[in-house]
């Protein structure tokens, strides 16, 4: 037999299965089967329900959350809507407090003596300080503020007050420059950039003597990368005997008087200076002239004068370049930073031509 099942193989698998034995599920274990998976059919709804309501409930939360952040965005957005509807209508209701009619001003040495000081080292005619000419050049800002319009920087960015903090440059001018282009921005909308770097210290020493030349190609850079700036403004404060204190008040707060200041690219000595060149000159004169003469009829203490000096100052960078000293070292800071409001309501006058 055994030699048979080798070969012939399907003889041995049917010895084999006559020997299983047959095993039939009875009716309680086929109940039991069926009632088993009816409750893991149950508890995968149930889990899948409970899943599914998780879910709707985060969902809902999440649909809550961004509600609420919308609706607090949209709360902000009114109450800083509001705060600049108020600022303007603030700003609206200022009003000249003198009169300085332009036919006063035809006449040269009074404009002359009124308006501007005239260094030692430099000289200037009627040709060249003509109130006509000085106010009909277009000062008005082209460039929306969808680009940068403005930059801001410090040539002596060191330059300290009374009470500055040593070590915390949020106490100089570069603070002071800060401030008045948090003003710019948030109150008028301009797009400004500030540049802090420093142009005199060299190797940890305060040295000013080569101050300009190191800011030049920092300044031609950034306006190089952003051609859409108009106004250049190098923020200094000015350094005067330790008796004087330039302080005026403004709307009752305690403010610094300011300055411009412009190159002539001219001494006394050795006349027009062709190693400095600015085709500028008359457009910078007249950016400080319609500063100075709004100035005079809104703030009327507000500001010095107008200071020519010859050379340059790199005011030979855009038509609105402009060098502003406000204050000086006698001054607290809190003064000179009272005085960026006053001056950027003014700023922003000129260039939206009102």
């Amino acid at each position: 037999m055994a030699s048979l099942q080798e070969q012939v193989p399907f003889l041995t698998f049917l010895s084999s299965t006559e020997e299983e034995e047959i095993i039939l599920e009875d009716e309680s274990t086929s109940q039991a089967i069926i009632e088993e998976n009816e409750r893991m059919i149950r508890q995968r709804l149930t889990e899948e329900n409970q899943r599914k309501a998780a879910e709707e409930e985060n969902q809902k939360e999440k649909e809550a959350e961004e509600a609420k952040a919308a609706q607090a965005e949209a709360e902000q957005k009114k109450k800083e809507e509001e705060a600049a509807a108020a600022a303007q209508a603030a700003r609206d209701q200022i009003q000249p407090v003198a009169e300085i009619p332009l036919e006063s001003l035809k006449d040269y040495n009074y404009l002359l003596n009124e308006f501007f000081v005239v260094d030692p080292n430099t000289s200037t005619d009627s040709s060249q300080i003509n109130v006509d000419d000085l106010i009909s050049r277009d000062m008005t800002i082209k460039t929306d503020s969808s680009q940068p319009q403005i930059l801001i920087y410090h040539t002596h960015s060191q330059e300290a007050y009374a009470d500055s903090t040593e070590g915390d440059v949020n106490t100089t001018v570069i603070g002071v420059g800060e401030h008045l282009a948090q003003i710019l921005r948030d109150e008028y909308g301009y797009q400004v950039l500030h540049n802090t770097d420093t142009f005199d210290m060299v190797d940890g020493v305060w040295d000013r003597s080569k101050a300009y030349n190191y800011a030049e190609p920092v300044i031609e850079q950034i306006l190089a990368d952003h051609p859409s700036i108009e106004v250049v403004i190098d923020l200094h404060r000015d350094g005067v005997d330790e008796s004087k204190h330039l302080v005026t008040e403004i709307n009752g707060v305690p403010t610094a008087r300011v300055m411009f200041f412009n190159g002539l690219s001219k001494t006394t000595m050795n006349g027009n200076l062709d190693s400095l060149p600015n085709p500028y000159i008359q457009d910078n004169l007249a950016f400080s002239f319609q500063l100075e003469y709004l100035a005079k009829q809104y703030y009327p203490q507000f500001t010095r004068c107008i200071y020519l000096k010859g050379y340059r100052y790199n005011l030979h960078v855009r038509p609105k370049s402009l060098l502003l000293e406000v204050g000086a070292q006698t001054n607290t800071v809190e003064e000179a930073m009272n005085a960026m409001a006053p001056f950027a309501f003014i700023l922003n006058k000129v260039l939206q031509g009102n």
